[in-house]
């Protein structure tokens, strides 16, 4: 059965026949959007980030998002994807139907490479997709992010790194790879195929070789790191337009 995807942009209503719609907004949504995974990264980002209170965008499947006025005075909206790259796909293909122009994932990764610290904030240069999620949707061996904003990202303090996107934590074939996670992979292929940029910028939750990851209260201040990040380089975006 061909898939019957309906948009009404002026109602912000998607409805669909075929597949599950994971987003049901509540509020109007920013042409430039942040993607945690976890919906309670997303509350406290939008916290830390919105004028307050933000709006709740969304709060269906438990997906919370919120939207509202950033420090540059211009709307921006904090949408959680889920786990895994199935999520993270339907969510962004939502978004961007809804005219989401800009895209930062702001989630955490798993260390591959020794070298790669605990903590430490990447952004992904290059992404081998090795998840089903972007190899359903076209995707081939690697994918990489809109330049523009890699380059604010890395100016915000994220290092450049090679990541490989995965249906689970345990890659076994990841040679040169420094850092895996499960939805980059996914974001970056439906923002491709949409003709939107996107980007990562990643928090490592986990060094390798078996190192112990990171506790709750380290998550926290990690991901409220991550939404700084993310949002600079989507603020310096829009000074340069």
């Amino acid at each position: 059965m061909p898939c019957d995807l309906t948009v009404s942009r002026a109602r912000g209503e998607i409805s669909s026949a075929a597949v599950p719609v994971p987003l049901r907004p509540t509020a109007e949504l920013a042409d430039r959007v942040l993607l945690p995974g976890d919906p309670g990264r997303a509350l406290a980002v939008a916290q830390a980030l919105l004028e307050r209170p933000p709006r709740m965008f969304n709060h269906s499947r438990g997906l919370w998002g919120y939207t509202g006025v950033a420090r540059d005075g211009e709307p921006l909206t904090v949408q959680s994807t889920g786990i895994g790259g199935p999520s993270a796909a339907l969510v962004c293909e939502q978004l961007v139907a809804l005219g989401a122009k800009r895209l930062v994932r702001i989630g955490t990764c798993r260390a591959l490479a020794p070298g790669v610290a605990p903590g430490s904030l990447v952004a992904p240069a290059r992404v081998l997709a090795r998840d089903g999620a972007s190899a359903a949707l076209g995707a081939g061996e690697l994918l990489e992010p809109d330049q523009g904003l890699h380059a604010r990202l890395a100016a915000a303090g994220a290092a450049a790194a090679t990541l490989v996107s995965t249906d689970v934590l345990e890659p076994r074939e990841a040679a040169g790879c420094d850092v895996a996670d499960l939805q980059t992979a996914a974001v970056l292929r439906v923002a491709e195929r949409a003709g939107v940029a996107a980007a990562a910028v990643l928090g490592v939750s986990r060094g390798a070789n078996g190192s112990e990851p990171l506790d709750a209260e380290q998550l926290e201040e990690l991901g409220l790191r991550l939404g700084e990040a993310g949002y600079a380089a989507l603020a310096s975006a829009a000074r340069s337009r």
